[in-house]
């Protein structure tokens, strides 16, 4: 029998993170499992199951030389830091050199779609130098490029459902969306698997659907009416930010709209079946999980 590897995951405190532990510790592989937060005291929950717990700050170099020690296998989720321009490819870019320098022998990071410079995307710079990194840093990895949750859609979909309204300037591009406890699923397999080198995969739901196809499911669902309205781009930067929204989120959905107009968002691919095993959930069963935050507009259970 081989001897038990180290597989660490980062951002142990945050949705996809704790998803991906969960799956971990359900396997019992014999593999030790790290769990890195920023403040590892909110991982207590999961020092008493046997999880080991570091502190890896990504603002902090020092703090990722230590908490990288040793491992064999490291999951590099991706922050949300989306303030400040800049700052999440700096935070990506020091993981990527502690991953290295502590001789991790294989790296799995969550990225986006075709992050390439056409991208309108107003975070695809932040993955595109983050995917450059892992390169340059020759480690072994494996990039995972995750559709949009669909869990996502749970943050507006209240206000969406109480007005009636969607507005959007997607038009008839269609999304290829993915359930956060699929892309948390293909991680894991990944993190606890044997892949080497050098690999890509684009995980995406099972189906691409448009804007108006993806209402009509809420409205189904929900029993509760909402239509698209198909506004400009500037039109809808301007109710958004009449809405009182920050800049950078302002500015994450007009380009995600563009991206997805331009048909960038909408490839479907095998590889979450091909990865668990499972075939991935559709929307609807989504949805349909989560019918009771859609009736009442609260945001819906962690799924």
């Amino acid at each position: 029998m081989s001897a038990p590897r180290t597989l660490l995951v980062t951002g142990a405190n945050g949705h996809l993170g704790r998803l991906v532990l969960e799956d971990l510790l359900a396997r019992d592989s014999g593999d030790r499992i790290v769990a890195a937060s920023r403040d590892p005291s909110r991982l207590a929950d999961l020092a008493a199951r046997g999880v080991e717990t570091r502190r890896a700050d990504f603002d902090d170099p020092a703090s990722l030389a230590s908490a990288f020690a040793g491992v064999d296998r490291l999951l590099l989720v991706s922050t949300d830091m989306l303030a400040v321009s800049g700052q999440r490819l700096a935070q990506h870019q020091a993981a990527v050199t502690a991953a290295a320098e502590a001789g991790v022998g294989h790296l799995v990071y969550t990225s986006m779609p075709q992050p390439d410079p056409a991208s309108p995307v107003s975070f695809a710079g932040d993955h595109r130098g983050t995917e450059a990194a892992i390169v340059a840093s020759g480690l072994s990895h494996t990039i995972l490029r995750n559709h949009w949750y669909f869990e996502n859609l749970f943050g507006s979909i209240g206000q969406k459902l109480a007005s009636g309204a969607w507005y959007s300037a997607a038009g008839d591009g269609r999304l290829a969306d993915v359930s956060r406890a699929d892309c948390a699923r293909v991680a894991a397999a990944v993190l606890a698997g044997t892949q080497t080198g050098a690999t890509v995969e684009e995980i995406s739901g099972p189906e691409a659907l448009t804007t108006a196809e993806i209402a009509a499911l809420i409205a189904e669902v929900s029993g509760r009416p909402l239509a698209v309205i198909p506004v400009p781009d500037d039109a809808l930067r301007a109710t958004l930010v009449d809405a009182g929204l920050p800049s950078f989120v302002v500015d994450l959905i007009v380009t995600f709209d563009i991206n997805t107009r331009m048909g960038r968002a909408g490839t479907v691919t095998d590889a979450v079946e091909r990865l668990t095993g499972r075939k991935p959930e559709a929307l609807r069963d989504v949805l349909l999980a989560n019918r009771a935050a859609l009736a009442d507009g609260a945001p819906a259970a962690a799924h």
